[in-house]
């Protein structure tokens, strides 16, 4: 990769919880002083995974090392067979060159591994990576609010339940719901780190993040999580592999700002009722801009 990237995704929630804290009863995640609602990386990250998983069908190079009910250990024991090399416990190989066999096996053979990294040294130790793809958290333009709704279920789960209801099988519960909110989320790539992980060696994982960020929430749908939609990804590419300008003086051009007919009505309730703009005057020389959404 001869190129360093810095973007700004867009993204909303209509009537869903984009990423309930599981320590507060599922809420929506939001920062507490200021009432803005946060989703974490490790979330976007998640269904990243899961959208490369569903369109490369799980085949190498584009395997997914962290996904559900996966043993780490079992994936691991995978690279020292295909490198005719025995496992110690808990250790990498002696050898230099042997250790980075394994390691070089893990990154070739799973997608989210050679874009995100991972910290492989379980029982079946395979080393660790540092990779070249990071976001921040994605947090709302405006304070949001979390609505409480009461929900019934018509079933119970035994019969001594049932009898106990005497023939009213109802049972309450809660769900938690933002009316609306649009998430900015940053995000990087590092030429460097990808060098050494292969990221895009084949020439297609780039483009794949952009497709995923582009299409996964179409793939992601249920009930708690509403109606979720990208909405912008601004990416701003650098010529030099190091970078020529600072990634936040470049996210400062981009500027999100409520529509003048709705500025004052009220609470924003869909993305028409914000406006996005990216300064491209007096560019950073070395520096182009494309907007992927």
């Amino acid at each position: 990769m001869n190129h360093r990237y810095d973007f700004v995704y867009l993204f909303d929630v209509t009537d869903g919880n984009p990423n309930g804290d599981p320590d507060a009863g599922n809420l929506p995640r939001l920062d507490a002083e200021t009432g803005q609602g946060l989703v974490t990386d490790v979330c976007i990250k998640r269904k990243i995974r899961n959208y490369v998983g569903l369109i490369k069908e799980e085949q190498p190079p584009f395997e997914i090392y962290i996904k559900e009910k996966a043993v780490l250990n079992q994936q691991h024991e995978r690279a020292y067979q295909a490198s005719k090399l025995k496992s110690e416990s808990k250790k990498l190989p002696k050898k230099v060159e042997e250790a980075q066999k394994i390691t070089h096996w893990m990154c070739e053979n799973f997608y989210d591994i050679r874009a995100f990294g991972a910290v492989m040294t379980t029982e079946v130790n395979a080393g660790q990576v540092r990779g070249p793809i990071q976001f921040t958290f994605g947090r709302s333009i405006d304070p949001i609010i979390s609505s409480e709704h009461s929900i019934t279920r018509c079933a119970v789960t035994t019969e001594k339940e049932a009898e106990k209801q005497q023939g009213d099988n109802r049972t309450m519960g809660r769900k938690f719901t933002v009316p609306y909110g649009l998430y900015r989320m940053h995000g990087f790539v590092n030429a460097n780190l990808a060098a050494q992980t292969g990221f895009d060696s084949n020439d297609e994982d780039l483009e794949l993040l952009w497709s995923a960020l582009a299409n996964m929430f179409d793939h992601d749908r249920a009930a708690a999580r509403g109606q979720m939609s990208p909405q912008e990804l601004i990416v701003f590419q650098h010529e030099s592999p190091l970078g020529n300008a600072p990634a936040h003086k470049l996210f400062s051009r981009v500027k999100i700002e409520r529509t003048a007919s709705n500025g004052e009505a009220g609470p924003p309730r869909s993305f028409s009722d914000y406006s996005v703009s990216v300064d491209d005057s007096d560019l950073p020389s070395g520096i182009s801009i494309e907007r992927k959404i």
